[in-house]
């Protein structure tokens, strides 16, 4: 419940980050839930002897200094919620209740574009500087905006490796520095360019070190005989906006050689970020430093194999010729070392790799903040689409970084992006374009009390931005009253101090005005040590004495409270630790520090571990829980969810990045943003098979109204596969003129059917009638022939024959 009333007490004052009197009346409606929740009263649970403990107790609780508060001999605690001190007679001016509060001390407004004459006054975070005057548990919270500008500076070094291997990368980018300024300058009207290299330390057993390979230590190598004596790092051109010259130098560079497969590389990245005047980065500049290279790098301590025992010292080591002096005498850089000097020069790490070492490489991302991974051809052809690639990412991204955090104080982030929902746990936004405003609402909460006069400080900063946020730091421990103390006074029957409106009795004394002597028992007035009639005295862990328990020492910590019924050590534990170590024990319940929630403060409200490439906690599909994801969505699997081929969107999804990976079209082909989101493995075939099991199927239409099929499904190691056709299935549009033809000949064809069916029913239906003409014919000859009463007769005219026999008729009806 303690853990609750915390957090709802956290998000109540946030709503008044800047202010402080709205801040109280909340805090009042705030005291009086938390009296009234099961009877809890933490302020008097915990038995302050004096106003500062109170303090530090809850930030809930207040300090009565009223002289005549309560009575003589009475357990009254001076300690409580102040409502509860102005009912039991405490008057208001007396009543010690310091609140936290912020005030601004720099707040340019933000700016809209980055070059140009005011350049140097580009302001893209807000506020700059603030301060705040914090009481141990009092959450506050301010609010960060950040906008990126529009036209920012660009500063590119682009770091090659030089080693043998690199060959055909050489010749590839000999005139990348205008084909590449070109680009660029698209992006921002104030781009430079630099360029350096490096190989590997030339010492055994990275490198040739025999003397023979000394100048050549590609000697006795048929591929390729001729090349440069191995080296660390060579500063070849500072950045300068004259592009030419970059390709001058690289016009004259050769390959080098060594010996085993991973490169000196993180060496030169140091130096690139330390040597900040040979470099010549800009303070007003983006600061991108390209690192491009075909195989993985040395780590620290693998120099202690050539005998290097003394860890790189984070310094600059260029000698009179641009080269790095330390390499043979120092070991490679560590991670930590490598990201810490990267964000300290405000420089975006690019590495352009290829494609089997991409894997090693993204996973280094993770551990250097402000770094990304672009696959890198074999030849490097592709190394312009990609740096472009890689700046629009980074453009896209704006994440917070703090720095000289003091160890007393807890920071809890809530991102609010474009889409302006609130990301609780969360410091980053992605997928964003120049000129988008977003904000960061920043608890900070203190856990302690630092010696008096304690002030502390620390710094925001946004990855890769020369802007930030200074945060000034001052705490409200002390209690006015103690101004007053009266030493040996004899409101306190000379044997204590009189401060804040009660004794502090030396020892040997007890009691309300230090008027007993410690071992005097009242048996009268020993109820006064029980906490309920039937209770053991003091809670069975301390003695009465003066009215008064007189708790006993553990060695597992502190015991405290009126009766002896708190300590510090029984709270709940996870793994052996007490409050998880993000929290502290108070009378039995742990009470959590910013970030943490839960019975032992196990469970952390950061999301950044939850949010999927899309920007989205949990994909969509569940919900974050202790920095995990909790799958809601049926069929949905994965760190953030990002796996469910059942899901109904799956298929909608995956062909985001079908069209954007093998068609270069789509939403996130035009937002640059592919290659983050599509890490899948995506396989083309002729033809589609779709009868594996645990495969969907997936059909859309494209913008040329053809048919594009692929299938989803994941594999056993958790990878997805999709499986796409090389090409959608379209149809073949007709030519008109065939079509023309076509109906033309048809029509023809089916008039020339028709008149031969009819010819065809005509020539029957006439040899039909000529037939039965035929027939009629025979039988009137033989009934001629046969008939003895029939005679012929004989006309007088030969046309009275003709007539007679067309107009003579048989009985039948036949004519005869």
């Amino acid at each position: 419940m303690l853990n609750g009333v915390l957090i709802l007490q956290g998000i109540m004052w946030k709503l008044c980050p800047f202010t402080r009197h709205p801040a109280l009346l909340v805090y009042m409606v705030l005291e009086m839930f938390i009296h009234s929740v099961n009877g809890l009263n933490v302020c008097m649970s915990g038995s302050a002897s004096s106003c500062e403990e109170c303090f530090l107790i809850h930030p809930s609780c207040a300090w009565c200094a009223q002289e005549d508060f309560g009575q003589a001999r009475t357990l009254t605690s001076r300690c409580d919620f102040s409502q509860n001190l102005l009912k039991r007679g405490c008057d208001a001016p007396f009543i010690e209740n310091p609140r936290s509060d912020s005030s601004l001390l720099l707040s340019k407004p933000l700016s809209s574009k980055g070059s140009g004459v005011t350049q140097y006054d580009v302001i893209q975070i807000y506020p700059q500087k603030i301060s705040l005057s914090l009481r141990p548990g009092d959450q506050i919270s301010f609010e960060v905006q950040v906008r990126p500008v529009e036209d920012y500076p660009v500063d590119l070094y682009y770091l090659m490796d030089l080693s043998l291997s690199m060959k055909d990368d050489l010749d590839t980018i000999r005139n990348l520095g205008t084909k590449l300024a070109e680009e660029m300058r698209k992006l921002t009207s104030n781009f430079r360019l630099g360029f350096g290299s490096f190989v590997d330390k030339n010492i055994s057993p990275f490198s040739y070190t025999a003397p023979k390979y000394q100048d050549n230590p590609c000697s006795g190598y048929k591929l390729f005989p001729n090349c440069v004596p191995t080296f660390g790092f060579r500063h070849l051109l500072s950045l300068t906006d004259k592009v030419d010259r970059f390709n001058e130098e690289v016009q004259k560079q050769m390959v080098s050689r060594n010996r085993d497969a991973p490169e000196g590389g993180f060496d030169a990245i140091l130096q690139a970020a330390v040597c900040k005047e040979r470099i010549g980065w800009r303070k007003e500049a983006y600061h991108l430093l390209v690192f491009a290279t075909d195989d993985v790098p040395h780590l620290a301590l693998d120099g202690k194999l050539g005998g290097l025992v003394h860890p790189h010292d984070g310094q600059c080591h260029l000698n009179d010729k641009n080269e790095y002096s330390a390499s043979t005498k120092m070991d490679y850089p560590s991670l930590a070392l490598l990201g810490e000097k990267l964000a300290e020069n405000n420089i975006f790490l690019i590495f352009a790799v290829t494609k089997r070492h991409y894997v090693l490489y993204k996973n280094l991302t993770a551990l250097i903040p402000g770094t990304t991974v672009e696959i890198l051809d074999q030849d490097s052809k592709n190394i312009i689409q990609l740096i472009v690639n890689a700046y629009n990412n980074i453009r896209s991204k704006v994440e917070l970084s703090v720095w000289d955090h003091p160890e007393d104080l807890s920071l809890a982030f809530t991102a609010t992006c474009q889409d302006g929902q609130p990301l609780t746990g969360l410091r980053k936004c992605a997928d964003l374009k120049i000129g988008d405003t977003v904000s960061f609402n920043i608890t900070v909460d203190a856990r302690g009390c630092p010696p008096r006069g304690t002030k502390k400080s620390f710094t925001i900063r946004p990855v890769g931005f020369k802007d930030r946020l200074k945060v000034s730091v001052d705490y409200r421990c002390d209690c006015s009253c103690t101004y007053h103390t009266d030493p040996n006074s004899s409101r306190c029957n000379s044997a204590g101090t009189y401060s804040c409106g009660m004794c502090r009795c030396e020892p040997g004394y007890l009691g309300a005005r230090c008027e007993c002597q410690e071992g005097e028992v009242d048996y009268q007035h020993l109820s006064a040590c029980r906490e309920a009639e039937g209770k053991q005295v003091c809670s069975g862990r301390g003695e009465c004495s003066c009215n008064q328990c007189l708790c006993y020492e553990s060695e597992f910590g502190k015991i405290y409270g009126t009766f002896c019924e708190c300590d510090d050590f029984s709270c709940a534990r996870h793994k052996g630790t007490l409050c998880s170590g993000h929290g502290e024990c108070h009378c039995g319940e742990c009470k959590c520090y910013a970030g943490y929630i839960g019975d032992n403060c196990n469970c952390s409200t950061e999301t950044a571990s939850c949010v999927s490439d899309d920007g989205k906690i949990c994909s969509g599909r569940g919900s974050c829980v202790c920095g995990r994801c909790q799958c809601a969505e049926p069929g949905a699997f994965g760190d953030t969810c990002e796996k469910c081929p059942t899901c109904p969107d799956a298929c909608g999804t995956k062909r985001e990045c079908i069209e954007c990976r093998l068609f270069n079209t789509g939403r996130l082909a035009d937002n640059q943003t592919c290659q983050r989101m599509c890490k899948d493995e995506i396989m083309t075939v002729e033809t589609l098979k779709t009868d594996a099991p645990n495969t969907v199927q997936c059909v859309y239409k494209t913008e040329n109204d053809c048919v594009m099929k692929f299938t989803y499904s994941e594999h056993a190691s958790g990878q997805s596969v999709l499986t796409a056709l090389k090409e959608p299935e379209c149809a073949v549009a007709p030519n008109a003129m065939t079509v023309l033809l076509a109906v033309v000949g048809s029509i023809l064809l089916m008039g020339i059917v028709l008149l031969a069916l009819w010819k065809l029913v005509i020539t029957v239906h006439d040899r039909r009638e000529f037939a039965r003409f035929q027939s009629a014919r025979s039988r009137a000859r033989y009934e001629m022939a046969s008939n003895p009463v029939y005679k012929q007769s004989i006309p007088s005219h030969p046309m009275e024959t003709v007539f007679y026999m067309h107009s003579s008729k048989s009985c039948n009806g036949e004519v005869h």
